[in-house]
This record gives C-alpha cells, structure tokens and sequence, in this order.
C-alpha cells in the first residue's frame, strides 16, 4: 500500500481519451446552446440545440449526416468537414499521445493507445446516439469508426514528437539498421526524403500564397461580406456562432484558393464553377463569406504564376539541404557534367512535382463536400485537374529554383 496501487496504461489512456472528448465537445456545445438561447432556433428544444452539437462535432470529424427525406431540401448526404475545427480534436489527441508517451516504455505503448482508441469509439457511438434528429442522422458504427483517423493520427504524431524518433517509439534501433545498409542505399535515402521534403515544401508555400491571395480578396471585398451578413439579421450572438461557423472553414476556402490560382478551379454547387480561365456562376448557399465569388475571377490567368513561385521556393531549399546525390552518381556513371545536370534537375522538378501533387489531391479532397440539398451536392476543388496543374507548375519553380539558387548562394567553404 505504501507503494501506491499499479495503474493500467489501457485505463490511462481511457482517461487520457476522456479528456480530450470532454474538451471537444464543449468547443461545439457551447456555440449551440449559445445560439439557441438567442433565438436563433425558435422551435427548437435545448434537446435540439445539444443534438444539433452533436452534429457539429460529428462534421469535425468527418463522419457523414443522412438527411432524411422528408427534411426541408429533400434527401441528401451532408459531408464537408470544417478543418479547422478538426484540428481542436487533433491537439487534444496529439497531447494525449505525449503523456502516454512518457507513462511507457516503448513495447507497451500500444496498451495506452489501444484503451484511448476503445473510449474515443464508444464515445463516438454515442455521440452519433445523440445527434440524432428528425431531419439527419449518422450511423452508429460510422461515428464510432471514422473519428478514430483523426484521434490515432493525433496520438501517434503527440507520441512520436515526446519520443523523439520512431525508432525510439517502437523499440527499434533505426542507427543500427542504417548502418547495415549500403552507402548507395543510404544515399537513395537522403535523396528521396530530400525530395519528399521539398514537395512538402513547394506545398505549404503554395498553400501560404493562396491564403496571401484570400486575405487580399476579402480586405477588398469587405463591404459585400459585411452586408451579405446584415441580410440574414442573426444578432450579436448569432452573429458571434455566424463568424465563427465561417471561420471553422477557412482551411477550405484556402485549400479552394489554392485550386483557382493553379487553374483547376472549383464548384460550389453542381451550376457554378469559378477559374481564373472561365466562370460560371449559379446559386450560392447562404454563406456571407461567399460574396467573396464574382464574375471578376475570370481572365486572371496570371495567376497561375504564383504556384511557381512556391516551387521555387521548394527547389532553391533543395539545394540548400545538399542532398542531390542522383547528380553526382549520374556524373560518375555518364561523365558530362551537363548531361547529370539535365536529367537530374527534370527528374528533381517531377518528383517534386508529384509529392507536392498528392499533397495538393489529398488536401483538396478533405476540403471538398456536399450539403446535400439542391444542387449544392458538389462542393471544392477541382481534385484532378489542380493536382496536375501544381505537379506541372510547382516542378517547374522547383527547376527554375534550383538552377538559379547557386547564382545566390555563397559556398562558405570556397569563399574562405
């Protein structure tokens, strides 16, 4: 007794999961009872405001609404994930995952994430119990199952980052494992991780400059945003959950951003589609935010430059990470220096090109839904077309940057 009694790490990471659950519901609840007691549901019960939070923290976590049929606006399947309230379940996971972290060692850590994952399902499960209502609902297995992408991301990540190094996570010696494998395999490892580094790179610098091109177009359209928003007359409260509904999707609208100035474009609703090349505009869901959309989007094809940019940005790092090991064996192998070159800075600009592409797809298709009324059934990026177009233009910058960085860059080595 004096030493205390031992405590499971499956029960820890229940608790662990418990709290983070707690905390993310009361980040939906609280806006939901808000708005209800300001009238803004005036035949709804609180009961209805709760499973309306429910809903909310669903959404968040990507778990499809079933409209029912005879709901106002018809049938339909609701799915479009506000990703930047997805990130409030991602950090309190993230957090659990460190403190379970320190409480094992590394072959029991899975006890820890194995009893927060169990809690975080049944909680889901009756989370999705509670949001059910006379005009949507989720099915049960579905809201226990999907949150757990978003909670087991959150944990291993929070893990990974208190371990320091995979290796150290799962009790494996990854230094002993290089030092196995041949020079030329560790040089093909630093080469691709490079790249893929770059990619990452050439990605979030895009995705930077179109948050840039956002901030822009809503300082120089603030007048019609602020109006559309009187127009639905919500009230200091409503306005306040209004804002902060809006704001919950500014991932999305940047990742829609990114879209238009890579020239994919995309829709929102199945009758308008907007591009810097060609705009076709249509009914527009009762969004403030959206006043942002205008037929003065069209002819703007320059641009498309900006995502080259980005890729400079990715290919001018590359150079400065020194691990183009692909140039150096294709000189000893081929002998012209501007033959390896050649080859290696096409073969740098399409892989490149190709991670920050899947990046780009990956990220178009979270921030892409479906109301599930009317025509606005199809909602986000153009995901086929904006990927190809940001491979084409981001391998381009990555070219262009790494070809003209050595005219900037001073070799401390040679200039001493």
């Amino acid at each position: 007794m004096r030493d205390g009694l031992p405590f499971p790490l499956w029960c820890q990471g229940a608790i662990e999961s418990f709290q983070a659950y707690l905390f993310g519901a009361l980040v939906v609840l609280i806006p939901a009872l808000a708005a209800w007691f300001a009238g803004a549901w005036s035949d709804k019960t609180w009961q209805d405001a709760v499973s309306i939070g429910a809903q909310w923290w669903l959404s968040a976590h990507g778990v499809p609404l079933f409209r029912a049929e005879n709901a106002q606006g018809g049938g339909g399947v609701l799915w479009f994930v506000p990703l930047l309230l997805t990130l409030v379940p991602f950090a309190l996971a993230w957090r659990a995952g460190r403190r379970l972290a320190r409480a094992s060692w590394s072959d029991q850590l899975w006890q820890g994430i194995a009893g927060a994952s169990l809690f975080y399902a049944a909680a889901g499960a009756l989370t999705g119990w509670i949001g059910r209502t006379e005009d949507a609902q989720s099915s049960w297995w579905m809201a226990a199952v999907i949150p757990l992408v978003v909670v087991l991301l959150g944990l291993v990540v929070g893990a990974r980052r208190e371990a320091g190094s995979f290796g150290r996570l799962i009790g494996v010696d990854a230094a002993e494992w290089l030092r196995r494998t041949s020079q030329y395999s560790r040089w093909a490892g630093s080469y691709l991780w490079a790249v893929a580094r770059a990619g990452l790179i050439g990605w979030v610098a895009s995705f930077g400059i179109a948050a840039v091109v956002l901030l822009v177009r809503g300082l120089t359209h603030w007048v019609e945003i602020v109006t559309a928003a009187l127009h639905l007359a919500p009230g200091p409260v409503g306005g306040a959950v209004l804002a902060g509904g809006q704001g919950v999707y500014l991932p999305n609208l940047i990742n829609w951003t990114l879209a238009w100035i890579s020239g994919g474009g995309f829709s929102v609703g199945t009758e308008s589609s907007f591009s810097p090349l060609e705009t076709h505009a249509g009914p527009m869901p009762s969004f403030p935010v959206l006043a942002l959309l205008s037929t003065d989007l069209t002819d703007a094809w320059w641009v498309m430059i900006l995502p080259v940019v980005a890729g400079v940005v990715a290919g001018w790092w590359f150079l400065r990470e020194g691990e183009n090991h692909l140039e150096e064996s294709l000189q000893l192998r081929f002998g012209p220096r501007w033959l390896a070159l050649s080859v290696s800075t096409l073969l740098l600009g399409a892989l490149v090109g190709l991670v920050s592409a899947v990046l780009a797809a990956l990220a178009s298709a979270l921030s892409s839904g479906s109301l599930g009324v009317g025509v606005f059934t199809d909602l986000g990026p153009h995901i086929w077309l904006t990927s190809l177009l940001l491979m084409l233009e981001i391998g381009v910058g990555t070219m262009i940057g790494y070809l003209l960085a050595p005219l900037f860059e001073r070799d401390l080595v040679l200039d001493a």
